[in-house]
């Protein structure tokens, strides 16, 4: 949902031409975060005698490790966007066809925080570079099939086909406004207003009333904003249609200066934080705007993000939980929600590749909120470590718990522990760092979801 907000920025700021090839991480350019690595191909096909831009094919992949203060660069503490690995402004990685992969690796060798797998990052790269070569291909010889003109008459279509069925479940919310406040576990809050559309104007999504740009990590960058409303639209209209941006047409969305849209620095050293905007942040934004459709009680409403690692290696997993009830019905036990789009490593291939064994993974009873339909229940996951990491937990719902609708009751918080080897146990707050021993055990209790009713 944030790429084209990445696409249009990076082409403005480089523009690209038969052959290029771009790369970034940038937040000020669309991006998510600085793990979220994007690279850019734009599609030339002949027609009359030259080349004509037909688009361009991107695809974003999470890089494990790109540098930073902590290994699986999401430091929780970090208080710049420098701390948390390395800044890619928008970059040739292919220039004319020929490589630039040697300035990308002095890059992320030199930087302040340099990466700790640099050949990982560079096959990555490799890999993305080709898939977008696959993708352009198929794009030139669809524009061949159809013609440009006809090509960009079916995508008008698509866009034109998605704004209308926008429009008409925005106008099935009523001529209401609607407003919701959700707040981070430190009160923070995230206002939105929703005014619905009178006299040809379109529906306003407005975020005034949000907290102010923060010090640590929960910034989160207006194209995450703006994927967020677009994956809430596409619930709204409760009908499969391929994503695209034809659902934002409907809306003007105001995101004035917050922690939804923070400004940056051209120095990296000087600009915000933002990893867990990005990943906890994003499912915030989630559970206000479904809070003032109505559509569904709050899901566990985080990532519930662990990374560990040493100066050998870095692991990174997000930790599933419940999900909110709807109307229709009950929610489901230990899944990934919303924006979390990941999968847990089964724990064979977990315990195979790492120096860790899974002693519990079992879902967590009685953490789904009651109702007429129950909420989802979260997960208890419980890591022993076999040697020396550094350890880093982002989560949310910790202290806030997931809303219930309807009358339906909230969803349990999450929470994490630290068990030594000895026995000894600590609860431990939802942003820490914390370094542990062989033998030493972090179990993490993730949020079950509203119940409805």
């Amino acid at each position: 949902g944030a790429i084209g907000s990445c696409v249009r920025a990076v082409v403005a700021a480089r523009p690209l031409g038969p052959g290029d090839v771009a790369v970034t991480n940038h937040p000020a350019f669309g991006g998510s975060h600085l793990p979220d690595v994007t690279v850019i191909t734009p599609v030339h096909v002949a027609e009359g005698g030259g080349l004509t831009l037909v688009g361009y094919v991107a695809n974003r992949a999470h890089h494990a490790e790109i540098g930073g203060t902590r290994p699986g660069s999401f430091p929780p503490q970090a208080a710049s966007l420098a701390e948390e690995g390395v800044v890619i402004p928008p970059t040739l990685v292919v220039l004319a066809g020929a490589s630039r992969l040697d300035a990308i690796r002095t890059l992320l060798e030199t930087a302040p925080y340099p990466t700790r797998a640099i050949d990982e990052n560079l096959a990555d790269l490799e890999a993305a570079i080709a898939a977008n070569a696959l993708g352009a291909r198929m794009l030139a010889e669809t524009a061949e099939r159809y013609g440009v003109g006809g090509l960009a008459a079916r995508f008008d279509d698509i866009l034109a086909r998605s704004e209308a069925i926008a429009v008409d479940a925005l106008a099935a919310l009523g001529n209401t406004e609607r407003t919701a406040v959700e707040r981070l576990d430190d009160g923070a809050p995230i206002s939105v207003r929703v005014v619905p559309a009178r006299e040809g104007r379109r529906t306003t999504i407005d975020f005034t009333g949000t907290g102010p740009t923060r010090r640590d990590s929960f910034n989160a960058p207006l194209a995450i904003v703006r994927s967020a409303t677009l994956y809430a639209l596409r619930l709204l209209v409760g009908e499969e249609i391929p994503l695209n941006e034809g659902l934002l047409r409907a809306i003007d969305l105001v995101v004035p200066e917050c922690f939804l849209n923070p400004r940056f620095d051209p120095d990296p050293r000087r600009c915000p934080p933002v990893v867990a905007g990005n990943t906890e942040t994003s499912q915030r934004v989630v559970d206000t705007l479904l809070r003032a459709f109505h559509v569904a009680a709050c899901s566990q409403g985080s990532m519930n993000n662990l990374l560990f690692g040493n100066a050998r290696f870095g692991a990174y997993e997000t930790i599933a939980g419940g999900s909110g009830a709807t109307a229709d019905g009950p929610g489901a036990d230990a899944v990934h929600t919303h924006m979390t789009n990941t999968r847990i490593t089964d724990p064979e291939v977990f315990e195979r590749r790492l120096p860790a064994i899974v002693r519990e993974f079992s879902i967590r009873a009685n953490s789904g909120g009651r109702g007429r339909f129950a909420g989802g229940h979260g997960v208890v996951r419980e890591i022993e470590f076999r040697e020396r990491v550094d350890v880093s937990i982002l989560a949310q719902h910790r202290i806030e718990r997931p809303y219930g609708l309807d009358g339906g009751s909230e969803g349990a918080s999450g929470g994490q522990f630290l068990i030594r080897a000895d026995g000894t146990r600590t609860a431990l707050p939802g942003v820490v760092a914390l370094t542990c021993e062989d033998g030493d055990r972090v179990r993490l209790e993730t949020p079950g979801g509203g119940g409805w009713g």
